[in-house]
């Protein structure tokens, strides 16, 4: 089945069809206080169409973590690595709770029909026809991340090659943009659940799940951390009821300004515990002290992101994932202290708020599956809860 990429300002990408046919409904929530708009225009069949964010990942490895990752709900990866599917799929590299694909479609140069890994347990194919996420291949992945880093993410659908060109740059202009769009709600879970510490428990953990990648609580049920998770709307006194040592804000998706009741618990919280936050946690923590964040040109999606600890001068190879970055001068007025930088565009990386005893880093330190530079931000929160 023939396929094309069409993106916001009218580009075209022409290839074949992998994966699902058909997309999964229902689409991402629409842009906070807007209407849905007409996502599938009635020329359109219902279903023939994937609609999101087209951003770009320069993993080499780790597809099948970075299709489970709730953070991409409402957009289409297009990987950089040009063979993408050679070492299969498996149930132990599932990243999302209940294990979805969270991406609404994934584009690559190449699908491999074939994989050489003993633990696999099928095909990237099948298994995005499992989820129904549609995917193309055989693609100019390297021209069309060209065009994402000049002209910035933007929107862009997934079609079968004969659709009407016209009600498919309709449909791609009436989903609009990742800015003001509120996701947390699609990803975080319904009930709250608990993740159990790995063999003495030293400490209990209260953590609000936007989207989280579940290694983060598995690094910490390795530490001898119990992990209390609870859905993003959540009120601060039942997230205190459990008597935790210290607070968790998770990675997730959207646009960090639209979540208020988010940013109204975190700050209600702060300095009744320790707390720790990780990507859109990250943001949340900023937003909750009065900073405020902006969208980025195209992200920051890979696991080769080159991130400095500005006391130190260390540099780590750290694994990220987002599209909005904190403001430093305003996090910086209202008393934190950064303490990492992206050495690609200067953008705040991490921070500490010491009379909170807070702090929050903007990428990944589980990094599954990799870099591991960062995994020593676990033991910096063990230090934490340590000392009260």
């Amino acid at each position: 089945m023939e396929n094309q990429l069409v993106l916001a300002d009218g580009r075209v990408f022409h290839g074949r069809g992998f994966g699902a046919q058909r997309a999964r409904g229902p689409r991402p929530s629409s842009p906070s206080g807007s209407s849905p708009g007409s996502l599938e225009p009635s020329s359109l069949d219902p279903g023939s169409l994937a609609v999101g964010e087209v951003v770009f990942n320069t993993s080499m490895t780790g597809y099948q973590e970075i299709l489970t990752d709730p953070s991409y709900c409402g957009q289409i990866v297009v990987m950089t690595q040009p063979l993408i599917g050679n070492y299969g799929v498996n149930p132990d590299d599932v990243e999302s709770r209940g294990g979805r694909v969270w991406p609404v479609g994934f584009a690559v140069r190449e699908a491999s029909e074939r994989w050489s890994n003993p633990h696999a347990s099928g095909g990237l194919s099948d298994y995005l026809e499992a989820h129904g996420v549609v995917g193309i291949q055989e693609l100019d992945t390297r021209a069309l991340t060209r065009h994402l880093r000049d002209r910035g993410a933007m929107a862009g659908a997934i079609a079968p090659s004969d659709a009407d060109p016209e009600a498919v740059r309709q449909a791609v202009q009436d989903w609009g943009s990742m800015e003001g769009r509120y996701l947390i709600g699609e990803v975080s879970p319904d009930e709250p659940y608990v993740v159990p510490a790995e063999g003495t428990e030293r400490f209990r953990v209260a953590a609000y799940d936007f989207g989280a990648k579940q290694s983060i609580f598995r690094r910490m049920a390795a530490l001898g951390i119990t992990v209390h998770v609870f859905p993003a709307g959540t009120p601060p006194q039942e997230v205190l009821a459990v008597d935790p040592h210290g607070i968790f804000l998770s990675n997730g998706p959207g646009d960090p300004a639209t979540c208020t009741d988010a940013i109204d618990h975190i700050r209600r919280l702060l300095g009744e515990k320790p707390m720790f936050g990780i990507c859109l946690g990250h943001q949340l923590m900023a937003l909750a002290v009065g900073g405020t964040t902006y969208k980025l040109p195209f992200g920051h999606h890979g696991g080769n992101q080159p991130v400095q600890d500005t006391e130190s001068g260390k540099i780590e190879i750290t694994a990220q994932n987002h599209g909005f970055a904190v403001d430093e001068e305003s996090l910086v007025e209202h008393g934190a202290v950064v303490t990492h930088v992206n050495l690609n565009d200067g953008s705040v990386e991490g921070f500490y708020l010491p009379r909170q005893r807070a702090f929050a880093i903007q990428y990944h330190p589980e990094a599954a599956p990799g870099p591991h530079d960062a995994h020593h931000h676990f033991e910096r929160l063990v230090r934490l809860l340590e000392r009260g």
